[in-house]
C-alpha cells in the first residue's frame, strides 16, 4: 500500500510522519536525520507492507530513494535505511490542536494498530518529542 507520508528509521523504530501537504512532515524528518542521527526511509511517498509476522514495514519506492525535498534548497540525497518496522506514527496538526494531555491513540493501517502522537512540526521541541515517543514505544508493551 502506497500512502502520502515521510518516514524515518531511529535505532531501529521505524517513525511513520503522516499529515496535508505543507504541514512539516520532509522537515520534521531532516532535523530528525541530521539533529538525531535517523535514517532516511522514504519522503512524500511510503510503501508499507504487513508481514506475516504481524509487523508493518515501511519502504521507499525505487524512483525516489535517497531523496528528501528541502524547502528552500530542493531535492537533497540522503543515506537511506531500506526497510523499516513501524513502530510509531507521528500526525502533523495545527499547534492548536494539540492536546496537553491527551489519551493513548493509535493509527490503524492494513488492519494493524499502531502507537500515534499528534505533533506541530514547527515547535523547536518537536524531535525531542519524537524521539521520547519511540523510547516509551520501546518501554510500554501495548
Amino acid at each position: 500500500m502506497r500512502i502520502h507520508a515521510t518516514s524515518v528509521d531511529y535505532k531501529d523504530n521505524g517513525i511513520l510522519i503522516i499529515g496535508p501537504s505543507g504541514s512539516g512532515k520532509s522537515d520534521l524528518a531532516l532535523r530528525l536525520i541530521m539533529d538525531k542521527g535517523a535514517k532516511l526511509v522514504a519522503d512524500d511517498y511510503v510503501d508499507v507492507e504487513l508481514l506475516e509476522t504481524g509487523n508493518l514495514v515501511a519502504t521507499c519506492p525505487e524512483n525516489i530513494l535517497g531523496l528528501l525535498e528541502v524547502r528552500g534548497l530542493g531535492i537533497c540525497k540522503f543515506e537511506t535505511q531500506k526497510s523499516s518496522k513501524i513502530s510509531l506514527v507521528v500526525e502533523l496538526c495545527p499547534q492548536n490542536d494539540i492536546e496537553r494531555l491527551p489519551e493513548a491513540e493509535f493509527y490503524e493501517i492494513l488492519g494493524c494498530k499502531v502507537p500515534k502522537i499528534k505533533l506541530w512540526a514547527h515547535e523547536p521541541s518537536s524531535i525531542n518529542k519524537v524521539i521520547l515517543a519511540c523510547n516509551n514505544v520501546i518501554l510500554i508493551d501495548y
